[in-house]
């Protein structure tokens, strides 16, 4: 048997994956379930669809932190019970968005479950869902949309560098193209 002693400084720091598996070894140790107890209410949980998508990122676009929270949800989660719902801990998320806490996520959750309400003009309709263990759960096709957000924004993103390719040329600043025609 081999022992290992871990930081808690090299535990944040390390890969969800890391973390996720040092958080099950050490839950079965204690003869708990690191899996949250309470199944997520699937049927409560609405599928934003793209257009939605794009409307909650146009209500929410002028509020970074919940911005960086929203795209967060488009990366791959964890399949707990039902194979429709991805499930992320709120923990990683503030991690990932550099939010001090999982309050602060889920204050950002609330803004965009506000924003998904308006976008598809029902108020009973939920973007996500909480566990009482930490977690947040959204439906597969929710998470998928969001990521096809993303790529589409990454591919505007470079599309528009690639029509432009000097854009600090215009404020009179020299590119390294033009310095070396100038050598």
């Amino acid at each position: 048997m081999i022992g290992i002693t871990l930081t808690t400084e090299q535990i944040r720091a390390a890969p969800p994956e890391v973390r996720r598996w040092i958080e099950r070894e050490v839950m079965a140790s204690f003869g708990q379930p690191s899996q949250p107890k309470e199944e997520p209410h699937g049927e409560h949980l609405a599928v934003c669809s793209d257009k939605e998508a794009e409307a909650v990122l146009a209500q929410i676009q002028g509020v970074l932190p919940v911005v960086n929270v929203f795209f967060e949800l488009g990366r791959q989660g964890a399949i707990f019970g039902q194979p429709n719902i991805e499930a992320f801990r709120l923990l990683d998320i503030a991690h990932h968005t550099r939010l001090p806490d999982a309050n602060q996520v889920v204050a950002c959750l609330d803004i965009i479950n506000q924003a998904f309400s308006n976008a598809c003009g029902d108020v009973t309709a939920r973007f996500c869902a909480l566990d009482r263990e930490g977690h947040c759960f959204i439906a597969l096709e929710t998470q998928q949309n969001i990521l096809r957000l993303w790529q589409k924004m990454i591919a505007r993103q470079q599309l528009s560098l690639e029509e432009d390719p000097a854009p600090q040329a215009a404020h009179g600043q020299q590119t390294f193209a033009d310095k070396d025609a100038a050598a």
